[in-house]
């Protein structure tokens, strides 16, 4: 399996190794005026695919999408969600650990917000766990929102929609953490896993409403993805888990969806996604150019 992990991780590297060396790219007037980018933890694309997801399908059947997206090794939440929110692999930004351990510094590469923050764009984070502090740059957020201790879906998507017509953010990364916990308890595909994706359905019907009230649906780009999907697994007691850090198909398959203005309609992406491409489209829309370090590349095809 570690040999399966390697292979992986090198035909990732291999992928964006021609890109090394660039100048800074696609420097451009901006395509929108808001990005919102939607996270699901363990987030399975088939299980959401196949379930009764109104909102979360309404918008990928609506809008660009694949279900064959990949997340970075290892597959786990904090360096998952950093190469999402830097560009980079874990390689380059080194969040390999999956706790929030505040003796081991912030991230040390900058982040797409402290990027929007230097070209004047209002930037936010909504996430569902304390781990997300350690990517918290010093003047990289005008909000951060950790809704403790009722920090599910529901909570995080009421704190937004409480903020967003006043905020008005250019860049928003809104996290649930629901379907993690839920597997990790009971399964990859268990029944209560199944009703936490409910929940963020109904989380992110809040949050679409949220924009539309605020006037902003008409200049943003909202795009949903996961840090990770999971598999069934067996802990030390004999009780079925789900884990997600095998390195296996079900554990780095991601959805990718990007929904909004520009997008293109009914459109199935059928270029290779990465974890870090979420990231590069992101300042991409924004017309913000990109670092010439970034792994990502912006996810172009699903744009008109």
């Amino acid at each position: 399996m570690i040999k399966l992990k390697w292979k992986f991780a090198a035909w990732l590297a291999a992928t964006c190794a021609s890109f090394t060396g660039t100048t800074t790219l696609f420097a451009d007037s901006p395509r929108v005026q808001h990005v919102f980018i939607i996270s699901y933890d363990q987030g399975n694309p088939e299980l959401i695919r196949t379930n009764d997801l109104p909102t979360l399908n309404g918008m990928a059947s609506d809008a660009a999408h694949t279900w064959n997206a990949y997340t970075i090794l290892p597959s786990i939440t904090l360096p998952a969600h950093t190469s999402m929110l830097t560009g980079l692999g874990p390689q380059a930004h080194q969040i390999l650990w999956n706790s929030y351990q505040p003796e081991k510094g912030l991230v040390k590469v900058p982040t797409i917000f402290s990027i929007a923050k230097q070209h004047g764009l209002v930037t936010a984070m909504f996430v569902g766990k304390e781990k997300f502090k350690q990517l918290e740059l010093p003047g990289s957020l005008d909000t951060f929102v950790w809704p403790r201790p009722d920090d599910n879906a529901v909570a995080v998507a009421k704190s937004f929609a409480a903020q967003v017509a006043t905020l008005k953010p250019n860049l928003c990364f809104i996290h649930f953490h629901d379907p993690d916990t839920v597997g990790h308890k009971f399964g990859a595909y268990a029944p209560e896993k199944i009703q936490a994706l409910k929940d963020c359905d109904a989380a992110l019907k809040i949050i679409k409403e949220a924009i539309a009230a605020a006037g902003l649906t008409d200049s943003s780009v909202i795009i949903i993805t996961a840090d990770h999907g999971s598999h069934d697994a067996t802990n030390k007691e004999g009780k079925k888990i789900g884990a997600h850090d095998a390195g296996i198909a079900e554990d780095v398959k991601i959805p990718w969806i990007a929904w909004g203005q520009g997008v293109k309609q009914n459109f199935t992406i059928t270029a290779l996604v990465v974890q870090y491409d979420t990231a590069a489209t992101a300042l991409w829309l924004l017309g913000i150019p990109l670092p010439e370090n970034f792994w990502g590349r912006p996810v172009t095809s699903a744009f008109e």
